[in-house]
């Protein structure tokens, strides 16, 4: 690889790129080799047990690059259920420490371990009594030996040139966080539902929407009942925006349903007084209220239909346009 590109000038950039990415998958590397063995490995499953356990906050904290991951751990955390926030050491020695409860725990992120501006709070921690994880590359560091739970991060090389810069350490950091966060999605049960909770808005929250947030109910719900004729279910069908109407039975059963094709094909060779459950498609298309817009959508798509009935052990509870999902901003 490097011959090729000796000769290419124009391409040093690539060059460069592919090696940070080799190092840093190496890096990757050496951190998944870790955890499958001790010290990581257990201290990692106590950390999580320990987040998990006290079912209280977690404040993150770290200096410099160490502390922008830091706040991406913590916004991880908090997204998907385990109350987290960033505390910056800087301002913990101005006041901040009152942010720090008695019964949270403190995770301090420092590669070396010697990082001054976190003394105050580890102090703080050993004073109170708080529960103290530290992840750092540097198990016999001033944090390492006061942390009640020590993640033992693997000495990495960074992938800058000088061997300077955060680059690979930061990346092993940051999928540590990941790690711990998915651990604790996965031991809290945290469902698509309780993601919806915590992320209402913008495309994602709305893929994450229930049919039953966007359909149209009672009223709105275009329906007739066996009996009616071509005529009422045409006047029903036209009242309401679905351009179709259901068929449903005393107790709201769906028996079927009938679509303005439907009406087009009927008057051609019928008559407006014929009864309806003679022109209704049976068994028509349907979704569950909780099922997910993008499910309904899918449905619609892979049969070529905009309108699904919403039933709930066959009985009729609602009706979804693909407008209305499409208007929901799903897609």
């Amino acid at each position: 690889m490097h011959s090729v590109f000796a000769s290419r000038p124009d391409e040093a950039g690539l060059l460069s790129a592919l090696r940070t990415t080799r190092i840093e998958i190496d890096a990757l590397d050496a951190l998944w080799s870790a955890m499958c063995k001790p010290p990581l490995r257990d201290a990692f499953v106590a950390a999580v047990t320990a987040i998990h356990d006290h079912q209280s906050r977690l404040i993150v904290t770290g200096m410099g690059k160490s502390g922008i991951i830091g706040r991406k751990i913590a916004a991880t955390m908090t997204s998907t259920g385990t109350p987290a926030l960033f505390l910056h050491p800087g301002e913990a020695s101005h006041g901040d420490l009152g942010m720090i409860g008695h019964d949270d725990i403190v995770l301090a992120i420092t590669w070396s371990g010697e990082t001054t501006e976190l003394g105050d709070i580890i102090a703080y921690c050993r004073r109170f009594g708080v529960k103290l994880i530290v992840a750092t590359a540097h198990a016999d560091s001033t944090a390492g030996r006061a942390a009640d739970i020590c993640l033992v991060l693997p000495k990495v090389r960074e992938a800058c040139p000088n061997e300077l810069a955060p680059t690979s350490s930061t990346t092993v950091q940051a999928v540590l966080g990941d790690a711990m966060a998915v651990a604790l999605i996965e031991r809290r049960g945290f469902s698509r539902s309780d993601f919806l909770t915590f992320h209402p808005g913008g495309q994602l929250g709305a893929q994450l929407t229930t049919v039953a947030n966007l359909m149209g109910s009672g009223d709105a719900i275009p329906m007739v009942q066996p009996g009616a004729t071509l005529l009422d279910a045409t006047i029903e069908m036209s009242r309401k925006r679905y351009g179709c109407t259901a068929v449903t039975d005393e107790a709201g059963m769906l028996l079927g349903a009938f679509t303005d094709g439907d009406v087009r094909r009927s008057f051609v060779s019928n008559r407006l007084e014929d009864d309806i459950s003679l022109h209704m498609t049976s068994q028509p298309l349907t979704i569950t209220p909780d099922a997910l817009s993008t499910q309904a959508l899918k449905v619609m798509n892979d049969n070529g239909v905009t309108v699904l009935f919403v039933c709930r052990d066959g009985r009729l509870e609602g009706i979804i346009h693909m407008h209305d999902i499409l208007r929901a901003g799903v897609a």
